[in-house]
């Protein structure tokens, strides 16, 4: 089953040359500062490298962070920051305020920016494998992987990184709390949606389904809730997004709650069930309309006319033809949609 993700894009960053002549004495620390520079910039390449896959991700971010460890940690082990770790300055632009940056001469701002951007690339590399419409059972794995990465990371940076900053984070950032939690939401609910694809793959029953759909629906809503208080301009798209999957996800719910419901012989209940459905899914269809025409940060798509989109159009539809049919009653043609 092929997936749509929203994507916000990457941090833009100002090059750093490590260079500190005077403070930086021997051919050892010298090399060490050559090392940082050279393993940033690779890095920095990676990110926009559509070849980039995550062991080679993986190597170049663990390199280069093992390397700015001696910026933040005192290396005799000692509970002591490291002496270095307010030398350099570093500029990070955000993933909703665009082009207007934040510098921080802090090297933990600078582990947690480019942790930042390590995880947005996992999952713009899940959203270009989930993309594909073929998609292999060991690639939605490779999917589903990529997004718990990702989730995992920007927890850590949350939990461990981003209460050590000296400068709090400005309101509305991308290293504001509500920011992180509303990626963090976003990657679980992405992930669910391809643990929901593999189990309508293999044909699970319709109860488990529904209620996977309908838990995916409220960490949906709950991202959407983090971001209620950001200003408009820069979290409508997103918001969009984030409202449109909840009602796609709830009608997901009804359509095969109804399956359910059917089964059991409650014709009436099922049609309910599903005519409810195909009211979230008209929703939905506005959303995306709504979606395509806000602008903000992400891509420009007509999300309705995606395979994921249509599918569950045409499910809902034949499911509650279905109902209708056994509950021994036909609507008028005249009453059918044109």
């Amino acid at each position: 089953m092929t997936h749509w993700f929203h994507r916000n894009p990457l941090k833009a960053t100002a090059p750093v040359s490590f260079n500190y002549y005077g403070v930086v004495t021997g051919p050892s620390a010298s090399k060490i500062c050559n090392d940082l520079r050279s393993s940033r910039t690779r890095l920095l390449e990676l990110f926009t490298d559509l070849s980039c896959n995550p062991e080679m991700m993986k190597n170049a971010a663990d390199l280069y962070f093992s390397l700015l460890q001696g910026f933040i940690n005192s290396l005799d082990e000692s509970t002591q920051e490291s002496k270095l770790r307010y030398i350099q300055n570093f500029k990070w632009t955000d993933t909703l305020q665009g082009q207007v940056p934040s510098a921080q001469q802090d090297a933990v701002f600078e582990l947690i920016s480019m942790g930042f951007n390590v995880a947005l690339w996992y999952t713009k590399y899940a959203s270009r494998l989930a993309g594909k419409e073929n998609i292999t059972e060991d690639e939605a794995k490779e999917v589903h992987r990529s997004l718990k990465i990702a989730a995992g990371i920007f927890k850590h940076l949350k939990e461990s990184h981003v209460p050590k900053l000296i400068t709090p984070a400005e309101k509305g950032r991308d290293l504001e709390a509500r920011l992180i939690e509303a990626y963090i939401i976003q990657c679980q609910a992405e992930a669910q949606e391809v643990t929901i694809a593999r189990a309508i793959e293999l044909k699970h029953a319709p109860g488990l389904i529904a209620a996977l759909a309908y838990e995916t629906a409220n960490f949906y809503q709950k991202a959407d809730h983090t971001l209620s208080s950001l200003e408009p301009v820069y979290s409508a798209k997103w918001r969009k997004y984030l409202h449109l999957k909840m009602c796609f996800y709830t009608a997901y719910a009804y359509c095969y709650h109804g399956q359910t419901l059917l089964a059991s012989d409650k014709c009436g209940e099922a049609i309910r069930s599903l005519q409810e459905a195909e009211k979230l899914y008209a929703k939905a269809e506005t959303l995306c309309k709504d979606y395509g025409e806000t602008k903000g940060p992400g891509p420009t798509v007509k999300p309705s006319g995606h395979l994921f989109f249509r599918k569950l159009g045409n499910l809902v539809k034949n499911t509650l033809e279905k109902c209708q049919r056994e509950n021994g009653f036909m609507p008028n043609p005249s009453q059918k949609k044109k």
